[in-house]
């Protein structure tokens, strides 16, 4: 895993999946059977979500690391 943002892993009981979502990438989330799944998907949804973001011109957050209210 080589991004620094911060990732949050839940258990969706409508999906019966591993939900990881990436807090400062409006919308960045991917699934898997397990946490380690999750984890290793939603590592390629942010590469993914960095060259889109690149590619329209937008605003790359700059990872803050924990967030104070999470």
């Amino acid at each position: 895993m080589k991004n620094k943002y911060e990732i949050i892993i839940y258990w969706s009981k409508d999906d019966k999946r591993f939900i990881a979502e990436v807090p400062e990438l409006a919308g960045c989330a991917a699934d898997g059977k397990t946490q380690m799944d999750a984890l290793k998907n939603v590592d390629i949804i942010i590469e993914e979500w960095i060259e889109t973001a690149k590619s329209l011109g937008r605003n790359i957050p700059v990872p803050k690391g924990k967030l104070m209210y999470a």
